[in-house]
Order: C-alpha cells, then sequence, then structure tokens
C-alpha cells in the first residue's frame, strides 16, 4: 500500500516474491516486513519458551529434563550444585560460624570458672559459666542476634543453658556453660 508524504508505507513480502526497491521522499518510512522472517522469529521464540518452560516448577508441563528428588533422596532440600543459591548457602554457614565462635570467646573472657557439677564430660571437671543477663549486655554491641546465635551453638554442642528460649529480662539468671 502506497500512501502521501505524510503515511507509512508498509510492503509484505513472500518466501518467492520480494519487493522492488521503493522510490520515497524523506518524510515517508518504508517497512519491509518478510512472512519468512516472522515465522522464524516466532519459532524461535515459541522453542525457547518451550525450554523454559520445562524448568519452571509451577509449569504444567508434565516433562520435566531434570529428574526432581523425591524426598528421602540424596539433595532433597538442597539447591542445584553450582548454584548461586548454594553459594549463598555456603557464605551464610561460614558467616553464622564465624559468629559463633566469637559467641564462645566472649563466654571465655566474661565467663566464671566453676565446677562442672559431676556430669562426667570434661577432664577436670571445671567449665565456664555465665548468666545470660551479662552474656547479652556484652555480646549485643557486637551482635543483635545473640538469642539465635546462642541456639545455634547450643545446636552444635558447644553450650547448654536450660529452656528452649531465653528472654531478656525473665530469664537474665539462667546460666550458659560453655562446654568446649
Amino acid at each position: 500500500m502506497m500512501g502521501t508524504n505524510n503515511q507509512e508505507t508498509i510492503t509484505m513480502e513472500t518466501e518467492n516474491n520480494i519487493p522492488p526497491t521503493a522510490q520515497l521522499s524523506d518524510d515517508s518510512t518504508v517497512c519491509v516486513v518478510s512472512v519468512k522472517g516472522l515465522k522464524e522469529n516466532w519459532q524461535k521464540w515459541s522453542d525457547g519458551h518451550r525450554e523454559y518452560q520445562k524448568h519452571n516448577p509451577f509449569s504444567h508441563d508434565t516433562r520435566p529434563v531434570a529428574t526432581i528428588p523425591q524426598r528421602g533422596q540424596d539433595g532433597y532440600g538442597r539447591p542445584l550444585q553450582g548454584s548461586m543459591t548454594e553459594q549463598r548457602g555456603k557464605d551464610a554457614h561460614t558467616h553464622i560460624s564465624r559468629e559463633v565462635q566469637e559467641l564462645c570467646e566472649v563466654i571465655k573472657n566474661i565467663g566464671e570458672l566453676s565446677s562442672g557439677g559431676g556430669d562426667g564430660d570434661g577432664d577436670s571437671g571445671e567449665v565456664i559459666t555465665v548468666e545470660f543477663g551479662k552474656l547479652f549486655e556484652h555480646y549485643v554491641t557486637i551482635s543483635n542476634k545473640v538469642v539465635g546465635i546462642l541456639l545455634r551453638a547450643r545446636k552444635q554442642g558447644l553450650v547448654q543453658f536450660e529452656g528452649e528460649m531465653l528472654w531478656q529480662g525473665q530469664d537474665d539468671h539462667v546460666i550458659i556453660t560453655l562446654l568446649q
């Protein structure tokens, strides 16, 4: 379709029919659209989207590319090896381990040496203990996650204390024992 100077000109071509070069003034624009090119671009996009959907866990595609580990199998609940998620997890684990070590050092520095109570865990029977309130006051200037780090240290077998959770004010007199 050819137009006047202020209208666009669109020429459609088929696979075998190539249009002649158009002679137009500067005000006009020529848009040559190949049906073959449109078809190829659409097919490329469609193939890419289909491949993307195979990896999309929310897709209804019933043919997953990778086998998804089921509960009880190795790798279940773990990120893919080499992924950024795996790297972030390793970095977080390293950071938390450093904080747990730092907490144990603070307990050693401010704690008091006392008898272990005859539980047979220690060789000399003496352990380092500190009240939660005192530890909280010293450690909160280092990190505001003192209770979370204490729970992690207990899970790793480095400290021991009574109760599931420690609350500032309410549990200030709970004794925390450094086991190692």
